[in-house]
């Protein structure tokens, strides 16, 4: 086992490894479709390309912007935005921002006119560069911060609006794309066969982790490896597959949600990636695990004692990186009046570890299924990696369970039916 690989192990789960025999053939006849297919697969080689002119300029954009700016303002949803977020929130400091980069902000993720109301005043007071981000350019919530951002850049900075305006989007068509050729704006492609939420690894989440300060580079080197490691057909040798059945192994016996687990708040919104990226890829057709996510030791004082003793429909994915920059240690207190003492000269790290270690332990003496995923250190290569290893996973489950991975038929009937009631017209 190699120190980037996803170590995989398992508490109180109802099989053992060689349960798994029976799903060989079938996961290398999915391996194989998967990739020879032409349908939106693009993401599964793309780490294995050349991208060093592509790293070249987004770099050079990335000095420029922090030379000239002090807010880099990302505008996009769904995989247009999670998945940099993740990667940003994951790798930087809790306060402030990395030394290496400037603010990066989101919005037209939601629709609220208070956040956007609140946003320009912060931005008023300071210089600012834009990135929509959006393939067709015509999703509503997205569309509509960018009418407000553009207009509001073109009264700051006059014609020179343009240069500081920056579009990521279908290379051949759409809205977004048609706008940007007629104003000049510079552009980044998401590759036409790379769908949103598998697109972290291109310009999309690129340029804003640049912008932060995180290095692109090693990020895209964990991918590489995760590429070429995850191309084994071997169930028994590919960790991103095993985890794939052992999620259809626990559904076929009835439990209906994933809850996946940390011990480090700054992954909350990387939770928040997974979620979606499984979410959307897998429920059709009335299939599907439900995915959620908490941040322990958090949310054991809010949902511990469900998962304890509640309801026998979830299983834990507890996601663990030994290294993680950045530590404390208990002091000593002579008045002792807390009784923690016998903690003194630990770090919090270690104990944050420690209880990850008795959760588990709970939980699956509680009847809980646990997997448990451990990278080796919280940083840019290992998410890197363990990025490239989720999609390749949620690709995997989503074809076990006969559903195409990368549509959404879903998400479109909360839209027609937002657009019919906003144009006053008949629901039916």
């Amino acid at each position: 086992m190699t120190t980037h690989s996803v170590q995989t192990t398992l508490l109180n789960c109802l099989f053992d490894y060689q349960d798994m025999e029976a799903y060989k053939d079938r996961v290398k006849q999915i391996h194989f479709e998967l990739e020879n297919s032409k349908d939106m697969t693009g993401w599964i080689n793309y780490p294995l390309m050349d991208h060093k002119a592509l790293f070249n300029e987004i770099e050079d954009l990335k000095s420029e912007i922090c030379i000239n700016a002090d807010v880099f303002v990302v505008i996009g949803i769904g995989g247009s935005f999670l998945g940099a977020r993740a990667v940003q929130e994951a790798l930087s400091p809790y306060f402030g921002v990395l030394k290496e980069g400037i603010e990066v902000i989101y919005v037209g993720h939601h629709m609220s006119g208070a956040y956007l109301e609140q946003l320009i005043h912060y931005l008023d007071d300071k210089e600012i560069y834009i990135n929509v981000i959006s393939k067709s350019g015509s999703t509503m919530e997205t569309a509509l911060a960018f009418r407000v951002l553009r207009q509001y850049m073109e009264k700051r900075y006059g014609e020179n609006a343009v240069n500081r305006i920056i579009v990521t989007t279908d290379p051949e068509r759409g809205i977004l794309k048609n706008i940007a050729e007629k104003e000049g704006y510079k552009q980044f492609a998401i590759p036409s066969n790379i769908g949103g939420r598998y697109s972290v690894l291109t310009p999309v989440g690129l340029l804003p982790l640049a912008v932060s300060g995180i290095d692109i580079r090693s990020f895209m080197d964990g991918a590489k490896n995760a590429a070429l490691e995850l191309k084994a057909v071997d169930l028994m040798r590919n960790h991103a597959y095993q985890y794939a059945v052992i999620r259809n192994i626990l559904y076929n016996e009835g439990y209906s949600v994933e809850m996946l687990a940390s011990f480090e708040p700054s992954l909350k919104k990387f939770h928040e990636w997974w979620m979606q990226l499984f979410g959307e890829s897998e429920g059709k057709e009335r299939k599907g695990l439900f995915p959620t996510c908490v941040t322990f030791s958090t949310d054991l004082h809010a949902i511990g004692q469900f998962i304890q003793e509640g309801s026998p429909i979830l299983f834990e994915t507890l996601l663990h990186f030994h290294e993680i920059d950045g530590d404390y240690d208990v002091p000593y207190d002579s008045r002792n009046e807390d009784g923690l003492n016998y903690l003194a000269g630990r770090s919090f790290n270690e104990i944050n570890a420690t209880s990850k270690q008795g959760t588990a332990l709970a939980h699956a003496e509680g009847g809980v299924p646990v997997i448990q995923l451990e990278m080796q250190k919280l940083d840019a290569y290992h998410l890197g990696y363990l990025i490239y290893f989720f999609m390749k996973a949620c690709a995997m489950s989503a074809k076990l369970l006969e559903v195409n991975p990368f549509d959404q038929p879903g998400v479109e009937a909360y839209k027609k039916k937002m657009l019919k009631l906003l144009k006053n017209e008949p629901l039916k």
